[in-house]
C-alpha cells in the first residue's frame, strides 16, 4: 500500500544517517575543543607561548 520509499528499512537509514550526519561534527568539534583546552591552561599567557616557543629552538640555529 505505502510507495517504496516509505518503509520501515528505509526510515531506519535514514535515522542512522540522520544521526551520523549530526553527531559526527559534535564529536569533532568536542574533541578539537579539548585539545584546544589543553593548550591554553598550558599557556595561558602570550610571554609563556613565547618563552615555550623560544626553548623549542637554539640561538645557534638562527645564523
Amino acid at each position: 500500500m505505502f510507495p517504496p520509499l516509505l518503509t520501515a528499512e528505509f526510515g531506519g537509514v535514514f535515522l542512522l544517517f540522520l544521526l551520523f550526519a549530526v553527531g559526527a561534527p559534535l564529536v569533532l568539534w568536542s574533541l578539537i575543543d579539548l585539545e584546544s583546552e589543553g593548550e591554553r591552561t598550558e599557556h595561558g599567557d602570550w610571554e609563556s607561548a613565547e618563552r615555550a616557543a623560544r626553548r623549542d629552538t637554539s640561538d645557534d640555529d638562527r645564523y
